[in-house]
């Protein structure tokens, strides 16, 4: 598997709600910040920043998409 996205792209990231249902928040745009190790079910994993505020997370690339 390869990465989709490189560090210093701009994403957006739509968060989930409590038991993974969706969240209905828009979705809130991060960079990249590093392309974290894959998980043990292959998952593809990244370190994100937030453009508006001072929160990092680590989330998987499904729940990432290209920012418009």
């Amino acid at each position: 598997m390869s990465y989709a996205f490189k560090p210093n792209d701009d994403v957006q990231h739509q968060r989930q709600g409590p038991q993974g249902r969706a969240a209905t928040d828009p979705p809130m745009i991060y960079t990249i910040v590093q392309r974290m190790p894959i998980e043990s079910d292959g998952r593809l994993r990244y370190r994100i920043k937030s453009k508006s505020e001072n929160i990092e997370r680590i989330v998987t690339e499904d729940q990432l998409s290209y920012c418009q």
